[in-house]
């Protein structure tokens, strides 16, 4: 006879003698193993759709399992095949072990197993052998006391979660996405039928190394639930030609790091349900992988979408790969603090807007400017002369935001910010006319909390990725309703990069200084976004500009989020909509703090040549005479300065070449005048 009968024939023997009493009190002073197990960190999308899970501390997969999220077919396949009279016996099947200790003494060896599912979970917890008569006594006794302290459903809950599928995988559902890429809700009969043979021998039979002994194993489960009339003959002949699984897929790992995040602040959560979506974060993080690739080498991205309704952040890319070491892609670059370059300007004017500074049909001067030591220069170093000033937001002029932020104190700028949400950096301590220009530090989530405000009617918006997260009591407004409407409205009559077709969205673009961040941040009527491109480590990239390298990123990822934009709400009744012919006379043109004592001493006004006029081109230039107003005098031709700081009240402009020319003319105040002439 063999060892294992012997085994088996004494555990017989010593169960047998047993008296019922002695039984009882032995079975019920069983110390039972720890019931609770630790399961993965897994991060679900709104959806219930996993985006991430974590090993164990031991390393291993073990993803919670529970039997309504398990199909019932691979529930009775796994009851038929191990442990038929699961729900008669007490723990230990005695037949199924007569029969097991029969065949071995007949043929001399182990035929048949006689462990029932519960001596099974009995194995499990304790993570013991299985061949020593001591092991197996054991066995017995912890199962025969699961049985008495558990219900069957709870005793198949451990094993759905305890049983090895080979290598680190351990539990129904991690076996699950491993092999077929989806959660155990739904299996073929051919899936079932392997996960229901691989625990028997997780390393032997594992598909990825020995398809052939997986698939003779499958074989056998699929031959005894069909006798069982678990299945039916057709279908098991259709599962057995179903391939076998070649190789284990990874686990996803989407959102890496804001899933981070989450699990350092929340160490003691093993569920984490966001308001992603795992299908659009899957798509975005391809987007912002060949976005940074085809933009150039160690660039990174960073996108940013949520639902300025509600608040909820839809997707969360930090960076070009969160593996990807060349592109220091472990860097959540939704979180860095950077210059937001031309991105601030919006809130400038909203701010105008609401003060009375402003309108959108306001004219203001593009003109050579200084503020003390600061003279501020547009990105081109050109000027356009009078301009309104919706078309200075476009445009994203420099010189008129900062005589606008200078009117309305940069501190008023830096409270309005941090009123929106937006977290704010301020090198120095003390903000300046800068502040305008990007000359403050603000994150990817900042920009996207601020824009999120401007869609939302001024009001703030709490950005959250967590269901049900609590949001901040109410807070004051950072635009009142119309405001906030005028800056949608300018910013969606904006052209869309090249190759894209104008969808309605309101966006603005953004460079820092040196070409060191690239920003594009948008909304439509529902959602806003924020893309930031640059390198990690703050050097300059050469060429790099908001509006040509983020703004179409910022345009594919709207068309990744929906079919078509939501369009952008009516106007609020309040609102002022007309041309600048009807606006009242203190809003027709944007005057500085001391333009009130500049009109005292007379505007400038250009003597010859008269608006309208045609004059011969020379070579020795265009002569220009200039009354009242006070020097010195600049001229500008075309927007483009000709003649800078001039004293003189007559002067000759090197103008010669035919053609249509707008002559502007600005004194020392800040006062103008224009005339548009034709040279022939």
């Amino acid at each position: 006879m063999s060892r294992h009968a012997l085994i088996a024939v004494a555990l017989a023997l010593f169960l047998a003698g047993l008296g019922r009493d002695r039984f009882d009190t032995w079975i019920a002073e069983t110390e039972l193993p720890p019931l609770a197990i630790e399961t993965s960190v897994e991060m679900q999308d709104r959806n219930g759709v996993l985006l991430r899970a974590f090993t164990v501390a031991d390393g291993r997969w073990r993803l919670a399992a529970t039997l309504d999220t398990v199909d019932p077919g691979y529930i009775e396949m796994l009851i038929a095949f191990e442990d038929k009279r699961f729900y008669r016996h007490a723990g230990v099947d005695v037949l199924a072990m007569a029969r097991a200790l029969g065949q071995a003494v007949w043929h001399r060896r182990i035929v048949s197993g006689g462990s029932t599912l519960t001596m099974q979970v009995a194995r499990l917890l304790e993570d013991g052998p299985t061949g020593k008569w001591q092991a197996k006594l054991r066995q017995v006794r912890v199962a025969l006391a699961l049985e008495r302290r558990l219900s069957k459903q709870d005793i198949l809950t451990l094993y759905l979660n305890r049983a090895p599928f080979g290598g680190n995988l351990e539990g129904i559902r991690a076996a699950s996405l491993a092999y077929f890429g989806k959660t155990p809700r739904r299996l073929t009969p051919a899936e079932g039928a392997l996960l229901v043979a691989l625990p028997q021998s997780p390393e032997g039979r594992r598909p990825d190394r020995f398809s052939a002994r997986a698939y003779a194993a499958r074989g056998r489960v699929l031959a005894r639930t069909q006798a069982a009339g678990v299945i039916d003959a057709d279908t098991a002949a259709a599962a057995a030609t179903e391939t076998i699984p070649s190789k284990r897929r990874a686990f996803p790992a989407l959102a890496a790091h804001l899933t981070d995040r989450l699990r350092a602040n929340h160490p003691d959560s093993r569920l984490h349900r966001l308001n992603l979506g795992a299908g659009l974060q899957a798509r975005l993080e391809g987007l912002a992988e060949r976005a940074a690739r085809e933009a150039g080498q160690r660039l990174s991205i960073a996108i940013l979408v949520a639902d300025h309704r509600t608040g909820e952040v839809r997707a969360s890319v930090g960076s070009a790969g969160y593996r990807n070491g060349a592109r220091d892609g472990f860097v959540d670059m939704t979180q860095a603090i950077r210059s937001p370059g031309s991105t601030l300007k919006p809130l400038v004017y909203g701010l105008a807007f609401d003060q009375g500074l402003a309108h959108p049909e306001t004219l203001v001067d593009d003109r050579p400017i200084s503020f003390g030591t600061y003279a501020p220069q547009n990105f081109d170093g050109d000027f356009r002369g009078t301009v309104r000033v919706r078309d200075a937001l476009q445009m994203s002029l420099n010189i008129p935001v900062v005589e606008l932020t200078d009117a309305l104190g940069p501190a008023r700028l830096m409270a309005h910010l941090r009123k929106a949400g937006a977290e704010v950096r301020l090198p120095g301590g003390t903000p300046g006319l800068a502040v305008a220009l990007g000359g403050i530090g603000v994150s990817l989530e900042g920009l996207v909390t601020l824009y999120a405000s401007f869609a939302n009617g001024g009001k703030p918006v709490d950005l959250h990725s967590v269901s049900g997260a609590e949001k901040n009591g109410p807070r004051h407004a950072t635009l009142s309703p119309e405001a906030a409407w005028q800056i949608g409205d300018i910013l969606s009559g904006l052209a869309p990069p090249n190759g894209f077709a104008r969808i309605g969205l309101a966006y603005k673009t953004g460079t820092s200084y040196g070409h060191r961040d690239a920003w594009a941040i948008g909304y439509d009527g529902a959602h806003v976004a924020g893309v930031w491109m640059g390198r990690p480590d703050g050097t300059p990239v050469p060429g790099a500009f908001g509006g040509e390298l983020a703004a179409p990123v910022l345009f594919e990822t709207f068309a990744l989020l929906k079919p078509e934009v939501d369009r952008l709400p009516p106007p609020p009744p309040g609102t002022l909509i007309v041309g600048h012919a009807q606006l009242p006379q203190p809003l027709k043109r944007f005057r500085a703090r001391d333009a009130v004592f500049s009109d005292a001493r007379g505007s400038p006004k250009i003597a010859f040549p008269p608006d309208g006029a045609r004059v011969e081109a020379r070579s020795d230039g265009l002569a220009v005479k200039v009354r009242d107003g006070r020097p010195p005098f600049t001229w500008l031709a075309n927007g483009g300065p000709v003649l800078i700081q001039s004293h003189d009240r007559a002067a000759f402009l090197d103008l010669a070449d035919p053609g249509f020319v707008t002559l502007s003319v600005i004194d020392a105040d800040g006062l103008a005048a224009q005339s548009r002439i034709r040279l022939d």
